[in-house]
């Protein structure tokens, strides 16, 4: 297998020697966004939005733009995805859609049905291909390219309805798998992960964790540290590394890593290397490629246009939808350091659609970004603007001022005798002082946020802290039906959530008191 890693990277080195010279960003979207119009130009989408005459003007973006409304996964649905879901084809994508990933983000209840076209399923391979040539420029050792891969997804079980399946997107990643890749580097092996219940996985997973060499870990940071813990424990080491003693490479997403980057390093017996990326059930948009760097690279040749529009009050109501006639930037027309929706266009049928993300660019010549946010978990009850960013940094800060580990937390708005207040509650299983918890957050937030301070100053007038054990939001997540590795805690919660979490939360506490 030594060998094996060797004669891979030697591959990996050769191929990039003759890989072609780039394009600018902006020439490779131009060129997608042609190929996206006109290969769709004889659906029903592209027929009713007049297709066939943006791909042959000087300019279709400005037709595109002009002439298609944003659209949000209920607008493109019931309008479109929808008559795809009953089996019709040519809607919104050529042909008939032969995937359906089941996805409820981390906001909403009911599932979403995300269409993924067989040109989807190729475009993220190609982003994982061109992800693994990328790890050459990270140092990593041979034993990276040539051991076990533990990645950790949902169930990869479908289900088979008429015409199509539906299922998590692990499962149609795993569906599309080459059989040498999982065979040889996939695991926990389909056998296992094709296990319907979350927790029978993750027993499965840490029973058989010895037998395995695992060099690359991949998932969402809090179920992979949950993971990691319970392998540990049930074997009885001291770290991951007396099992696995070639991990080399932790590749996340999902989440911002911060919060978790302390915690989780003390599960391993030495330093790894940390890679971010830019996945969804909509598409494969990026990775980290370049080490010291924070930012990720947005993949621009890869069947997927993007657009970005300003997150500000003028174009988003407080709700965090978009408002029709907003204007869209193009990778070349945007700035550093100012927070963008991204909207995409793409070889699923997705058009001009909000996935929900909020980024900032730290690299416009290189398309590098972080993301920042989501639209809808955002909290601005008087103009504070406090974004999903701000809160993962004042936690970083409290936990290390502190000495204490914070898996999860949640913050929501409330009225306050006339004015308002912000409520966080916080996962610690460690004693700590709540005012000194509280100040430390509120410190840090009016030291990054202008915003934030000057309205701890007129109308919010207080911050609330409830320290929690960690398992009551995992409870919580398992009476809601989303445990697992693609299921991520809410930064935020608004409405009818809020209500529902608060209810819970008090519900257990009485009983735990009983």
């Amino acid at each position: 297998m030594a060998l094996l890693g060797q004669i891979i990277k030697r591959y990996l080195k050769i191929k990039n020697s003759f890989s072609l010279p780039n394009a600018t960003p902006r020439r490779y979207q131009e060129l997608e966004l042609r190929r996206l119009l006109k290969k769709s130009e004889h659906t029903l989408f592209g027929k009713f939005y007049n297709f066939s005459n943006f791909s042959s003007s000087k300019d279709p973006y400005q037709r595109f733009a002009n002439e298609v409304p944003f659209f949000n996964y209920s607008s493109m649905f019931e309008q479109w995805w929808n008559l795809s879901h009953k089996g019709e084809a040519d809607v919104a994508w050529p042909g008939k859609v032969k995937y359906f990933a089941l996805s409820s983000g981390t906001s909403e209840s009911a599932s979403k049905h995300i269409p993924v076209t067989q040109d989807m399923v190729k475009s993220t391979k190609r982003t994982g291909f061109k992800q693994f040539c990328s790890l050459l420029h990270f140092n990593l050792p041979d034993s990276v390219f040539s051991k076990g891969v533990l990645m950790l997804g949902g169930t990869t079980s479908l289900f088979e309805k008429e015409g199509y399946y539906e299922g998590d997107m692990s499962g149609i990643s795993a569906k599309e798998m080459p059989k040498w890749l999982s065979y040889f580097f996939y695991k926990p092996g389909q056998k296992i992960s094709k296990r319907p219940r979350w927790e029978d996985r993750i027993n499965l997973i840490v029973r058989n964790a010895k037998k395995w060499d695992v060099s690359i870990v991949a998932g969402v940071p809090a179920w992979v540290q949950i993971v990691l813990e319970r392998v540990v424990e049930y074997h009885g080491v001291n770290h991951i590394h007396e099992i696995w003693p070639n991990l080399s490479l932790y590749i996340h997403g999902g989440v911002s890593f911060e919060p978790y980057r302390d915690s989780f390093k003390k599960v391993l017996g030495r330093n790894i290397v940390f890679i971010e990326t830019y996945m969804a059930s909509e598409g494969s948009f990026g990775f980290q490629s370049r080490p010291g760097v924070k930012g990720i690279s947005l993949v621009t040749n890869n069947s997927i246009f993007y657009e970005f529009v300003p997150f500000t009050a003028d174009n988003f109501d407080e709700e965090g939808e978009i408002k029709q006639g907003s204007k869209a930037y193009r990778i070349h027309e945007v700035v550093e350091d100012k927070d963008y929706a991204i909207v995409i266009s793409t070889c699923s049928g997705a058009w001009r659609y909000l996935i929900g993300d909020v980024l900032r660019f730290t690299d416009v010549v290189n398309a590098e970004i972080i993301i920042v946010g989501r639209t809808k978990q955002f909290l601005s009850l008087c103009g504070e603007h406090l974004s999903v960013d701000n809160m993962n940094k004042a936690v970083e800060v409290a936990q290390q001022k502190l000495g204490i580990t914070i898996k999860e937390f949640t913050v929501m708005g409330a009225p306050h005798n006339g004015m308002f207040a912000h409520k966080w509650y916080i996962s610690c299983d460690s004693t700590v002082d709540k005012d000194q918890l509280r100040d430390t957050i509120d410190q840090t937030l009016c030291e990054i946020n202008d915003d934030y301070a000057t309205e701890r100053t007129s109308a919010l007038k207080e911050v609330m802290v409830e320290v929690l054990p960690a398992q009551l939001f995992l409870d919580f997540l398992e009476k809601k039906g989303k445990t697992g590795a693609m299921n991520k805690f809410p930064r935020v919660m608004k409405g009818k959530q809020k209500v529902e979490w608060e209810g819970f939360v008090n519900g257990s506490l009485t009983n735990r008191q009983n």
